[in-house]
């Protein structure tokens, strides 16, 4: 067994993914913005809770200083922490596309460089990033966002070349659609009263997008773990049979083709 931590911890994707660990008798670090708000997590055996805000380098460093000096040594970091903005692009506000970028994006790159010096001295670690089935094939009212996730994607590709001679892993973890937080309650939404043409395309966006299948965010904890024990020199895995379609039909089927499916299924 090892030493895991998870970046937003406190729900969904990241919540199940530590739990799972636990269960298995890895020593689990979950970190979250409010650790004081999940007492239940911190009773568990195996679990520890630390504060860590993705888009605040100090508490970043804080954390990743308090969990080396109690655990001693990590094997493994889980960047789940995520947000998600969905809406008509022009309506988006330079705010909440900042937000996209500074948790998704540079909240990423910011705990992986914080956590490098750690894996580097032992030769050996892994990341593993949530990415998304929006990083390699969009829909549509999802542009900041899939934006974000096609980032994930690239530096997680090209960063893996540069790690794997010091004994570096990345791989990357792509969901299709999950009950969580970041696709449910917490789903922003951009939008403005006086910009209504997008109104008739994003209502049945909106209606489609809700009747999709909800499936439980285990299945994603249980492909993480798969990806950190299998042993394999893999970068990609996707979770759910809605990601493995629309990564198969571009593939099979070429952009234009996959564009007009979607278009099709969204918003005809």
């Amino acid at each position: 067994m090892g030493t895991i931590v998870i970046t937003g911890a406190s729900s969904g994707l990241g919540r199940a993914t530590a739990l799972h660990f636990a269960e298995r008798d890895w020593r689990v670090a979950a970190t979250m913005r409010a650790p004081d708000e999940h007492p239940e997590l911190a009773a568990l055996e195996n679990v520890r809770l630390y504060r860590l805000d993705v888009t605040d380098i100090e508490s970043i460093e804080r954390a990743r200083d308090a969990i080396l000096s109690d655990m001693g040594a990590v094997d493994v970091v889980v960047n789940n922490a995520g947000y998600a903005l969905t809406g008509p692009f022009e309506a988006a506000t330079d705010a909440q596309i900042r937000r996209e970028f500074d948790t998704n994006v540079f909240g990423l790159m910011a705990v992986t460089r914080a956590f490098l010096p750690h894996f580097r001295g032992r030769r050996a670690g892994m990341f593993v990033n949530m990415s998304s089935t929006a990083g390699r094939a969009t829909a549509p009212f999802l542009s900041p966002y899939a934006s974000t996730k096609f980032a994930v994607e690239g530096f997680s590709e090209a960063v893996a070349f540069e790690l794997r001679e010091l004994g570096i892993q990345v791989k990357v973890v792509e969901p299709g659609r999950f009950k969580t937080d970041v696709g449910g309650r917490s789903l922003d939404r951009a939008s403005r009263d006086d910009l209504l043409d997008y109104e008739p395309a994003w209502n049945r966006f909106w209606k489609a997008w809700q009747a999709q299948e909800e499936r439980q965010p285990e299945l994603v904890a249980e492909t993480v773990f798969g990806a950190v024990t299998d042993g394999e020199d893999r970068l990609r895995y996707l979770v759910g049979k809605d990601a493995e379609w629309s990564v198969w039909y571009r593939h099979e089927h070429g952009d234009d083709a996959y564009m007009a499916r979607i278009a099709e299924h969204y918003l005809a």
